[in-house]
């Protein structure tokens, strides 16, 4: 039987096959390694100490809304650039702060994904093709955080501790040796995670992976305390490894990037406004729609009604075969967001459809370790009407999260994608 993924290759530009097959070989090749933590200002690059960052495809500073601005304005008040929200806004209206999308920077961002110069970050590069991608710290298990928009002294006090005892012991432990991340992805995806909405196993693995590291440094007084609350943090925060899977995540799309006639998807982002894609062959810019359909769970004394978009780029996880493409992985992730296992099965095993194959080292259990659906073509997704499918947490328009499930991406961003392929490569069949 041929799929609508094999049908579409066939019919393709053989410019097209060819470089699908290379953008394809880079997804499934790349080898993310963490290599340390840092300050964002010190590694990110062109990071200013008044540059603030944000999910998302790029805005204009006036077109940001509601929770997602909120978060940046706050974000400011943090960093010590301004003295209230009232301020920071005067400030970057002068343009004595600037705002800009994670995107340009090589940075990935949880919901309102908000950067200042002083927030650590994990490096994580690329071994097999030299990319680096940065993402910054799960900021704890409380519904209220920053990336969520929210933001008071207790909010304040988790990012400091972040910033003055987490990442100087996780820098420490990582000085002489690197971690590689892949093989860990991999064994978290058989042991019930998607990297996504569920990373619990991958936690553990790299606390795991850690703890002789951890051990050996708190034997010096000076680090024991705070080795301590590090380990006390890992165990109390079953999230933490999601900036790790998204920061490898978006060091793998990257890598794939950038090759000439390719109809693969390299990266998914959502900011207050729109969801947006952006395509191996057609350089930087990102291609904008609605904003997914929402199906999931709210939590306890939450409706629809209280739900807000604030951004999020944990969806480039799905470019690369995990979440959505890797959730058959988590049945448990039916508490968490709704639903049955078998509607899980069949979410999943419908986005071989539009993607270019199985991954040889992310499998799924369920269906007889085959490989999850990876390498996401825009001219399938065009082909069949059928979108990506993600796992996401749900914002509040108060702050702080009311919710999980699916989200949907509506076609148009992917409509939009396709008449720029058409239109730069004219040879080449739109569908």
């Amino acid at each position: 039987m041929t799929t609508v993924n094999e049908s579409v290759s066939a019919e393709a530009d053989p410019r097209r096959a060819k470089a699908n097959a290379e953008a394809l070989e880079r997804l499934v090749g790349a080898e993310p390694v963490l290599v340390g933590v840092a300050a964002a200002g010190d590694v990110v690059p062109g990071m200013t100490p008044t540059t603030i960052l944000t999910s998302g495809a790029p805005l204009e500073w006036p077109e940001y809304t509601g929770g997602q601005r909120r978060a940046i304005l706050y974000g400011a008040v943090y960093e010590g650039l301004a003295g209230s929200v009232e301020d920071a806004e005067a400030k970057i209206d002068r343009g004595e702060i600037q705002v800009r999308s994670t995107q340009q920077h090589a940075c990935i961002g949880s919901v309102a994904g908000i950067y200042t110069a002083s927030m650590p970050v994990f490096v994580v590069r690329d071994e097999a093709h030299g990319n680096t991608a940065f993402c910054n710290f799960y900021e704890g298990k409380s519904r209220y955080r920053l990336n969520y928009g929210s933001y008071d002294q207790e909010v304040a006090d988790g990012l400091r501790w972040l910033e003055t005892t987490m990442a100087p012991v996780l820098a420490e432990s990582l000085s002489d040796a690197p971690i590689p991340l892949k093989p860990m992805m991999a064994r978290a995806l058989r042991l019930g995670d998607e990297l996504h909405s569920r990373n619990t196993a991958a936690t553990l693995l790299l606390q795991r992976e850690l703890t002789p590291r951890l051990f050996t440094l708190a034997t010096t007084p000076e680090w024991r305390a705070r080795v301590e609350e590090v380990m006390d943090f890992f165990l109390a925060n079953d999230y933490t490894f999601l900036r790790l899977s998204m920061a490898a995540a978006k060091a793998t799309a990257d890598a794939a990037h950038g090759v000439e006639h390719s109809s693969l998807l390299t990266g998914m982002a959502i900011n207050c406004r729109e969801f947006a894609v952006r395509v191996s062959g057609l350089g930087d810019e990102w291609f904008r729609g609605g904003h997914p359909e929402l199906q999931g769970r709210f939590f306890d004394g939450f409706t629809e009604a209280d739900a807000e978009w604030i951004g999020g780029e944990s969806c480039v996880t799905e470019t690369v075969g995990l979440g959505g493409m890797a959730q058959a992985c988590a049945p448990s992730l039916m508490d968490y967001q709704g639903g049955t296992f078998q509607a899980m099965l069949e979410n999943n095993e419908a986005m071989y459809e539009i993607t270019s194959a199985e991954h040889p080292d992310y499998k799924i259990p369920a269906f007889g370790f085959r490989g999850t659906p990876v390498g996401v073509d825009l001219h399938a997704v065009i082909a069949t009407g059928r979108t990506p499918l993600i796992d996401g947490g749900l914002a509040g328009r108060s702050g702080g999260q009311i919710g999980a499930g699916l989200l949907r991406p509506r076609i148009e961003a992917f409509t939009a994608a396709a008449a720029a392929y058409a239109e730069r490569y004219p040879t080449s069949p739109a569908s």
